[in-house]
């Protein structure tokens, strides 16, 4: 057995000993890490390589913690709102949830989703929201609540998303975009929900805005 061979069995027993102890004693089994969580990334260089009337797509190069400098290939967007449009009056037991249905290109097929769309750059992020609801649906609301804010797809894509809870509904004209065709309906959140386990709505957004809703409405009152 050479010297090497010889290493790395006693750290592979070092390592059993560990492990066998921390399950007699009930402690998660210890790992180590390169770096803090919070240690510092360093932008070494960022360069346009993509510009499109929605998204731009950036090469950076970052200085990772350990000195190691990564390329990153990033899609920067101006962000989105979400707007969950509920109608409570009449039905208190189950709200209606309005929903739309669309063809999605890059999922290749039409998908069950709630308004949403981008906001526009340097737009309030409520006063988006507003736009959006009333362009794709042709809805009003008189009572907005922020809820949920989360990333999509953080590994590259630099986009975040608003969800609103809009409240009190009033109907008027929609006024979708050019290349939107948009069909719109409500539906009861029960059906929604229904529509989340079956796999008939799939998309990320509109679930996570319908789950919070759900948890909210479900949570006991203080």
């Amino acid at each position: 057995m050479t010297l090497a061979q010889a290493r790395k069995k006693t750290s592979m027993q070092s390592a059993g000993n560990r492990s066998a102890k921390n399950r007699a004693t009930g402690k998660p089994a210890s790992s180590k890490t390169k770096s803090k969580p919070s240690a510092k990334v360093e932008l070494v260089s960022s360069r346009l390589a993509y510009r499109g009337p929605l998204f731009d797509v950036y090469t950076d190069h970052v200085c990772e913690p350990e000195g190691i400098v990564s390329r990153r290939d990033v899609i920067r967007h101006s962000g989105s709102v979400v707007i969950l449009a509920v109608e409570t009056r009449g039905h208190e037991r189950d709200p209606l949830i309005v929903i739309e249905r669309q063809y999605r290109h890059a999922a290749g097929q039409y998908m069950w989703e709630v308004p949403a769309g981008r906001r526009e750059p340097e737009e309030a992020v409520l006063t988006g929201a507003k736009r959006e609801l009333l362009e794709e649906t042709g809805y009003r609301a008189k009572r907005w609540k922020k809820m949920a804010r989360f990333y999509v797809s953080p590994g590259f894509l630099g986009e975040w998303m608003q969800v609103y809870l809009a409240e009190e509904l009033s109907c008027g004209q929609s006024s979708p975009d050019d290349d939107e065709y948009i069909e719109h309906r409500q539906i009861p959140l029960s059906q929604a929900l229904a529509w989340i386990d079956t796999g008939k709505i799939i998309d990320a957004k509109s679930i996570i805005a319908i789950l919070q809703y759900a948890r909210i409405r479900s949570a006991p009152r203080r």
